[in-house]
């Protein structure tokens, strides 16, 4: 089939993978547009890596179907599916230069030297490591040879580019300098590109989609836009970003905790009787004097403070509950301190 006539880069149909009674991987089904960047987001044990693994050919299939650019390859290994894959050690050769580590998949490709050549300076001055190519892997940065391990994946021009976690094994300002580096790439070069992480930054930050993975089921795809404002149930919403929960029991208007202790707690828009996990970001909290005109309002007691840097996180107790929320500026509230708590409709999540 023709690449020019193929919109979809990957298509993944019921697919399945199992290891004993442990299911890995369980009917899961994802189609891909070319120029996407779409995230596998999960916690450990998801299937997401797994998932990865199978549209590689590094595990077989039990059951399902894996198309890219509409091409079947289930039957195929890894060296003959359209895809390059970066590991999270960077997988380099280190009896081989920064120059023999990029053109290695070319050269196993067959592709002619002088092509070679152009297409290794090309892509290391894309990854922006001109100037490196007689340096050995031992010479490099940890963020210098994932960049390396990059380069080498796109040099080869994949339908499908597969990463596992590649940045994990890096220090936090590595890692963002990495992603925004992938990123920009990304959106210069419009490659199309599976990823897998557990971290929700990255998945947020780069992605165009996100699948949000769970017990080996996709628990819901959109962008992350999508994911973060209007997550398909309780999973995704507590999995993506951070949240403060109340656990409350509704009876007739009013409200109590769960050891039945009566609160001081206001919706705006009601529930139906019974036990209920409500959700507020702690960003979206307002306190004090603010609190007043929201709709919804819970009085609290401060019972301990954290100092964030750019905020201020106060950690309060209502009845049973334990609650936190985050706050921009001074307000000189201190443990022991009586508050108002307040938040919009729109900012609160409510699950049975």
């Amino acid at each position: 089939m023709s690449s020019a006539v193929v919109k979809t880069a990957l298509s993944l149909d019921g697919i399945r993978r199992s290891y004993g009674a442990v299911v890995a991987v369980d009917d899961v089904s994802l189609d891909m547009e070319r120029g996407e960047f779409v995230t596998l987001l999960g916690p450990s044990g998801s299937g997401k890596t797994s998932t990865l693994r199978l549209i590689g050919g590094f595990e077989k299939l039990d059951a399902g179907t894996i198309r890219i650019m509409g091409e079947k390859v289930d039957h195929l290994p890894p060296y003959q599916r359209d895809t390059a894959t970066i590991f999270q050690s960077g997988a380099l050769f280190p009896h081989k230069t920064v120059a023999e580590n990029v053109a290695y998949g070319l050269r196993m490709r067959k592709v002619p030297k002088p092509e070679i050549e152009a297409r290794v300076k090309e892509t290391l001055d894309i990854v922006r490591l001109g100037g490196f190519e007689a340096r050995f892997p031992a010479q490099l940065s940890g963020g210098q040879k994932q960049r390396v391990a990059l380069a080498r994946s796109l040099a080869v021009r994949p339908a499908l580019l597969l990463f596992d976690e590649p940045l994990s094994a890096l220090d936090l300002s590595l890692r963002l300098q990495l992603r925004a580096e992938i990123k920009r790439l990304h959106d210069e070069l419009k490659f199309s590109a599976i990823y897998v992480t557990h971290d929700q930054g990255e998945a947020m930050a780069m992605s165009s989609r996100v699948a949000v993975m769970n017990r080996g089921r996709i628990e819901q795809v959109g962008t992350p836009e999508m994911i973060y404002h209007q997550p398909a149930n309780e999973f995704v919403y507590t999995f993506i970003g951070e949240s403060c929960c109340m656990p409350v029991r509704s009876a007739a208007g009013a409200f109590a905790d769960k050891a039945d202790g009566k609160l001081d707690l206001t919706l705006g828009r009601r529930i139906d009787d019974g036990d209920w996990k409500l959700y507020v970001r702690p960003a979206r909290f307002k306190l004090g004097a603010e609190a007043q005109a929201l709709p919804n309002r819970l009085d609290a007691i401060v019972h301990f403070v954290e100092f964030l840097g750019d905020s201020t996180r106060f950690h309060m107790r209502a009845g049973a509950l334990e609650v936190f929320a985050d706050h921009v500026g001074h307000t000189g509230l201190k443990p022991g301190d009586k508050l108002s708590l307040g938040w919009r409709d729109d900012d609160m999540q409510a699950f049975r």
